[in-house]
Order: C-alpha cells, then structure tokens, then sequence
C-alpha cells in the first residue's frame, strides 16, 4: 500500500501475494464475479483460488468428533486416514464418482475405508485426480490432496471416511439448505417415464440441494431446488444425459374443505319415475 502511496510501481506478483497475505490473516476477502451457467468468470475464479486462498499447511488443525469427544484433525501425511466426501457424480464412463478431500494421512488404491457416518466399509478400487474433463489414474493421495474414488456403495455426499482404527471420527458435518422453489415435470412420452424416474434419482444423488418426489394428491413429479436456474440446469441435464425430454409447468394445488362449524339442517330426497320411487328424510 505505501509503495502505491508513495506513486511506485507494484509488479503484479507482488500485488497478488499482498493481497494473499491479507486474506489469510481475513483482512481482505476477494470477491470475483460469474456464473458457472455458460461457464462465464469460472477460469478467474479457479485462479483467485490458486492465487489467493490457504493450502492447507496455512490453516489450523479442523475440529473433529470421536464419539462425544471433540478432537483436531492436523494436515499431515502422519496419523490414521481422514477424508470428506464432498460430492458425488455419475461418470458415463467409469460409473459412480465420490470426491473426496484427505484431511490426514495417506490412502492407496485396492485400500478398504470405513465410513464412520455410514457405519460401512468400503473399498477403493480406483483412484482418479480429475482435470475438468479428463481424469489420471493414481496410485495413491496424499493430505491437501482433493481426488475421486469409483464405485464407492454406501458413500454420500458429506460422509467421512477413515481407516478402520479411527471408525469413530465424524470430521464437520455438512448442512445443506431446504429448497426454495418447485415445478412440476412430466416426460413428453409414457415411454420415457421410467428413464425420467432414473435420471432423476441419479441427479438427487449428486446434489444434495436438489429434491425430486411424486406428490400423493395430484401424481406428479415434483422437482424442487435453490432457484430457477438451478431447475433449468436438471431439465437440460435430463435432456443431455438421459435423453429424456420433459414439460415443466407449475405443481397443481390441491384445495381441501374443512367443518368449521356445527349446524342444524332439514332435508328430504323425493324421486319418482315409475315402479318403485326414491324417498329419504334427513335431519
């Protein structure tokens, strides 16, 4: 700041790790603006992270929970395995993907993980270190390291994962935000319902802000997430992935009546139309 101050010149390295610095230390906190919807500012984004946030050697030891005991959990090689799985994704290629970040110690392919917030085992087949599109088998991942495990069973977004001798450790749970907007979907084909109902359980289990469900009154499909666009992008997505195309309207409303109060009340059903007639007295 004095050098600017001072009318010098500050070359673009040293501008980049001033601000590091300060945003380490929560002085300042870089704001960069885009949207991942036709991939607009994603590339400076993936850069102001590269540029500017904490490797994990610059931050604290995260809290962690062994059965009712709060524990910290060290980025470092040392120690039992620790991991979050942060998200999951259906790979048309290589199956279901579970991305995880390694918070402590080291994990080899053909190695078996426990899920201590599942309470199931796992074994990790294949390990990938995934670059947009394209993905690089590894032979094993390190901690700081982010990377993806194929064809984990029970794993879901949020779950930790260590080895056998720490199966007690939950590391920071993840919450996620309710739904704030819902449409509903119907498949332009009787044909295609089945695939509608596939592709749609396979994308709630990629994004857990998203919820699909059958409405009990009315039959329809109910897709619900975090906004308009968040609904268009599943719409496209069954379309691209699945090969499904579908209407979205609104959800019908289902009006109920309710007794309000009690009354007193006289009536007769007179009917007759030759042989033997209709008659009721009611009160």
């Amino acid at each position: 700041m004095m050098i600017v101050l001072e009318g010098g010149d500050v070359d673009a390295p040293t501008f980049k790790e001033a601000i590091r610095k300060a945003t380490l230390t929560s002085e300042f906190f870089p704001v960069v603006c885009g949207t991942s919807f036709k991939n607009k500012g994603v590339k400076k984004m993936i850069d102001a992270v590269v540029d500017y946030l904490p490797s994990p050697l610059d931050i604290p030891a995260i809290k962690a929970h062994e059965g009712d005991n709060e524990i910290s959990v060290e980025a470092s090689d040392e120690g039992n395995f620790a991991a979050l799985a942060f998200k999951v994704m259906n790979d048309p290629f290589v199956g279901s993907l579970t991305f995880f970040r390694v918070y402590r110690g080291i994990l080899s392919k053909g190695s078996y993980v426990f899920n201590s917030t599942k309470g199931q085992k796992e074994r990790i087949g294949r390990i990938l270190q995934m670059h947009a599109n394209s993905r690089v088998e590894i032979d094993e991942c390190r901690a700081g390291d982010i990377a993806a495990a194929v064809g984990l069973k029970y794993t879901t977004t949020g779950d930790t994962l260590v080895d056998e001798k720490s199966a007690k450790i939950v590391l920071e749970k993840m919450v996620f935000p309710e739904p704030v907007i819902s449409q509903a979907l119907e498949p332009e084909s009787k044909a295609a319902t089945e695939k509608l109902s596939l592709g749609l359980q396979k994308l709630a289990a990629e994004d857990p802000t998203f919820r699909t469900y059958t409405d009990e009154e009315t039959g329809q499909t109910i897709i619900a997430g975090m906004g308009e666009l968040h609904l268009d992008i599943i719409v496209d997505r069954l379309r691209r992935e699945f090969g499904v195309q579908a209407k979205v309207g609104a959800p019908q409303v289902s009006y109920r009546e309710t007794i309000t109060k009690s009354a007193d009340v006289e009536g007769k059903h007179i009917k007759q139309s030759g042989g033997k007639g209709q008659y009721g007295h009611v009160w």
